[in-house]
């Protein structure tokens, strides 16, 4: 086995599946998704090594600053997301590269990720900034993950079925490893992202907060359709029954639980919760 599958199966479990954590949306969103609790990196480093996911996300600075002194449990294995942007400049989106590989390897990443806006008047820019980071990444044998979105003013609809098969298949003919991307809600749809995406891991953005019972579903969905897993932020970290979601997403994507146990589990513990304030 290579080093690079060695640094990528930190991140799947036996069945091949993955539950990551994000907590990467500081530089693009700003503090508008946080609250006084999770604005602090060691709420989510807490929740992180819960037991419940495979993988964390973070950016570099929170890798240096958070991770490496972190004095929790057990270190989840770290991806750290090597290009960020705010969402104060408009205009045709271009993420650069805002951290090293070395860097990365430094902070004790397992594995780093790229954003590739499909459909920029930047592709080719982004394009070629990839490919010398995967050049670079294979050199210190890490696997590369790729946020796959379609960005900008030619891209109608990115979430139509046939423009995520065709960031799939891009995310394969790059040589990225694993492609996050988002799901349209239409089973038909992944399946053949999949199946585009060939040899590269499938995972699915968990996106903005949604209801238990829905993000539950998307996650039934995703690992019974061929992806791999789920990537998700907002919706565990945003909630106020952070344990509980995760646990019941872990046992979904992770332990093949049936949708409907995940969500009566949701349903009674936060019941229970209630009760108990």
């Amino acid at each position: 086995m290579s080093k690079v599958d060695n640094n990528l199966n930190y991140f799947f479990n036996r069945d091949g599946k993955a539950l990551i954590l994000a907590c990467d949306q500081g530089i693009e969103h700003g503090p508008v998704d946080f609250n006084e609790k999770n604005i602090n990196p060691n709420y989510i480093l807490d929740i992180a090594t819960s037991g419940s996911f495979t993988g964390l996300i973070f950016q570099k600075g929170l890798a240096e600053k958070y991770y490496n002194n972190y004095s929790g449990k057990t270190k989840v294995p770290l991806l750290v997301k090597l290009n960020g942007k705010t969402s104060l400049v408009k205009g045709e989106p271009y993420s650069p590269q805002i951290c090293s590989i070395k860097e990365a390897v430094e902070y004790g990443a397992r594995g780093v990720g790229y954003t590739i806006y499909l459909g920029s008047e930047h592709e080719a820019k982004i394009f070629k900034e990839f490919c010398e980071i995967k050049r670079e990444a294979r050199n210190y044998g890490l696997p590369i993950f790729v946020w796959m979105y379609a960005r900008g003013k030619v891209i109608k609809n990115d979430l139509k079925g046939d423009v995520l098969a065709y960031g799939a298949r891009v995310a394969l003919e790059l040589g990225a490893d694993v492609a996050k991307m988002k799901y349209n809600g239409n089973v038909k749809d992944l399946q053949w992202m999949v199946k585009s995406a060939g040899k590269t891991k499938i995972i699915i953005a968990g996106g903005s907060k949604a209801a238990p019972e829905k993000i539950l579903k998307e996650a039934y969905d995703v690992v019974h359709n061929g992806a791999a897993g789920m990537a998700v932020g907002r919706n565990i970290w945003q909630s106020p029954y952070p344990q509980i979601m995760s646990d019941a997403l872990n046992a979904i994507v992770l332990k093949n639980s049936s949708l409907e146990a995940a969500i009566s589990y949701v349903k009674q513990s936060i019941d229970l919760n209630k009760k108990k304030i």
